[in-house]
């Protein structure tokens, strides 16, 4: 059975895109600890980020960096903080977060954003990825 990320990556699901290659898909957390937290993915699911292949780990972290710098540009914060934790889709993803406190990636509080706003930031994040 496919993940939810498959779907979204297959567009079954609709999400927030971010950016996109052959290998890896970014997109907002629908839940997201703070404003602009973004979840990586590689497009081939694998249950556990130690399972890939070191060239695919190589790239995910890779893609991940691209898009950590486009959420500096895009968010203001002391810094984007990553986290690797998986227990809740079995489909590897890293979390990008936008930090000002170190409760920002507790993943205990929530942040509540209208469609309005998760789109503004998509767009955002998305142009100012390179």
């Amino acid at each position: 059975m496919a993940s939810i990320f498959t779907k979204i990556i297959s567009g079954e699901i609709p999400s927030y895109k971010i950016a996109e290659d052959e290998n890896y898909f970014a997109f907002l957390d629908i839940n997201p600890n703070a404003k602009g937290h973004t979840l990586v993915i590689p497009k081939r699911e694998e249950n556990k980020l130690f399972d890939l292949s070191k060239e695919e780990y190589d790239g995910l972290m890779s893609f991940s960096y691209r898009v950590a710098k486009a959420i500096e540009k895009t968010i203001p914060c002391k810094r984007v903080g990553m986290s690797v934790i998986g227990l809740e889709v079995p489909h590897v993803h890293v979390h990008l977060i936008p930090l000002n406190a170190m409760s920002d990636i507790q993943f205990i509080e929530k942040v509540k954003l209208s469609s309005e706003e998760f789109v503004a930031l998509a767009e955002g994040i998305s142009t100012n990825f390179q």
